[in-house]
């Protein structure tokens, strides 16, 4: 099996995080979104991944090599697509063509999930669904008595089903899906400007193919600030016992660390509260602060800070006492100073 990963949007909504960093390259307790994607998605597969395909925008050559060992860690070959022009995501997938044989899973890299289900292989497909409150701003999929979709939507104006597409999707043939891919580019046939995978999911469903259902207990979204802290909470809740041992480089002195959190190599705490749902990466000081549901990144200095909900990217220093912050990579904001 294949795993083919389109990821080459700008995450704009996860500014200013996504300015010096790819979305799917920011850690969520500690690890890459794209590599706790694909290492989930292999545990669903529950066979070996013969390749990890990647299709990025011009993101340079130290994030090329930082996917492809994503790949190597899970005994799979690395492949690096790139798609310079937005159309959309049947032509993201286009732009991997030369890997799309045999079956695939095709993963759009904002996103995580929790599931327990295993892969329908007698089916032509298997669609990841979460029941959504408002699916007007997704793709959605209708059923028959029987379990298998009927209809795909994308983004409805009027209710047909609060089924969502989470973004990750099985082909037990992905030589049928091109197909319908080449045929929808050729004749230029878009949906909202763009070509879009569920025009080409429909025409297999209208030529016969059977699509079931694969229901995840738990979708995690890394679309903005807010979202992707919530996310991070939420993994670190998930594998709170992962996380329980600190790393032997950390030094934590007269502080108070409230589980689950996730404390990266060479970090130095003192005098503070951190926790709970608290992500610091590796190099960050914290001191004389109180820190919970936020996500610090590598190298990062906090000193006096009082936060919640906040997300600080790298190489950066905070200094004051503000609840609430989104600061990204090599910033500096100090309240303290004359």
């Amino acid at each position: 099996m294949k795993i083919i990963v389109p990821m080459a949007g700008r995450g704009s909504r996860l500014r200013p995080h996504t300015l010096t960093v790819p979305k799917p390259l920011i850690p969520i307790a500690g690890k890459p979104i794209v590599q706790r994607l694909v290492e989930d998605i292999a545990k669903v597969a529950g066979e070996e991944i013969e390749e990890v395909a990647f299709i990025i925008g011009d993101f340079g050559p130290e994030i090329e090599k930082s996917l492809l060992q994503i790949a190597e860690k899970l005994g799979a070959k690395g492949s690096i697509y790139y798609q310079n022009d937005p159309l959309g995501t049947a032509h993201a997938i286009k732009c991997a063509e030369q890997s799309m044989r045999g079956d695939v899973v095709i993963a759009f890299a904002d996103t995580l999930f929790r599931a327990d289900f295993q892969l329908d292989k007698n089916s032509d497909g298997v669609i990841w669904v979460k029941s959504v409150e408002d699916p007007s701003a997704f793709g959605v999929v209708k059923l028959d008595n029987y379990g298998f979709i009927t209809d795909f939507v994308e983004k409805p104006t009027t209710f047909v089903s609060d089924l969502a597409i989470i973004g990750i999707y099985y082909f037990n043939s992905a030589e049928k899906l091109m197909n319908e891919i080449n045929y929808i580019m050729d004749n230029d046939i878009k949906n909202g400007g763009e070509y879009q995978l569920t025009t080409a999911l429909e025409n297999l469903r209208a030529k016969g193919a059977k699509f079931t259902l694969g229901k995840v207990n738990d979708w995690m979204d890394c679309g903005n600030k807010n979202a992707t802290v919530e996310t991070n909470s939420k993994i670190l809740a998930y594998e709170k016992e992962e996380m329980s041992q600190y790393p032997a480089s950390a030094v934590i002195e007269n502080s108070l660390i409230i589980p689950p959190c996730f404390i990266g190599e060479n970090v130095k705490i003192s005098n503070s509260k951190v926790g709970p749902g608290v992500s610091l990466g590796n190099n960050t000081t914290v001191v004389n602060s109180n820190i919970e549901n936020s996500l610090i990144q590598e190298n990062t200095r906090i000193n006096h800070g009082n936060l919640s909900n906040s997300m600080i990217g790298n190489s950066a220093q905070y200094f004051g006492v503000a609840r609430e912050i989104s600061l990204g990579d090599y910033s500096v904001l100090d309240f303290l100073s004359k």
